[in-house]
């Protein structure tokens, strides 16, 4: 399996963020409310971010030697996948809400509503932190490099393998 592409995150989150200014120009200069989350998603991103890291750190603990039961490799993969979907949806959702926030700064001079500016810094910082406990806990699933010395497969960038 591949790893996170840092280069994938940024391009998601650059769409995303046009996307999110775009129509969030539209809906306001139409009358609609900013198309962002409510602020209750934060209470989610902390439930997803919690069992991706609680789920992640099980791995470490193999990975660092504590043995005393065998790690399936299914919980293992499954590991895997949710920290770059985390950190994969963490760059969506930090995109459209930066998108929302600049085109809510411009309106400031307009309207003295802040609850949109405050919201959309709040989802920011809620994305910001699923893409860096991702790529952590993906840091977690990688196997040390002489843990597979012996193993005929080596991956072409000379990263490890992952557990």
């Amino acid at each position: 399996m591949d790893s996170i592409k840092v280069s994938w995150l940024a391009v998601i989150g650059l769409v995303a963020a046009v996307a999110g200014w775009l129509v969030n120009w539209w809906a306001t200069r139409n009358g609609f409310p900013a198309p962002s989350l409510h602020l209750s998603a934060l209470l989610t991103v902390a439930v997803v971010v919690a069992i991706t890291l609680i789920f992640g750190l099980r791995v470490r603990r193999w990975r660092n030697g504590k043995r005393d039961r065998p790690l399936s490799a299914i919980l293992a993969a499954r590991t895997l996948v949710l920290a770059q979907a985390t950190a994969y949806a963490g760059a969506l959702s930090t995109g459209w809400h930066l998108g929302i926030l600049l085109d809510q700064l411009t309106l400031l001079s307009v309207r003295n509503n802040l609850g949109p500016v405050w919201g959309s810094l709040a989802l920011v910082a809620g994305g910001i932190a699923m893409i860096i406990v991702g790529m952590v806990v993906e840091g977690f699933c990688r196997l040390p490099p002489d843990d597979n010395a012996d193993s005929a497969e080596t991956s072409q960038d000379g990263e490890g393998e992952y557990a």
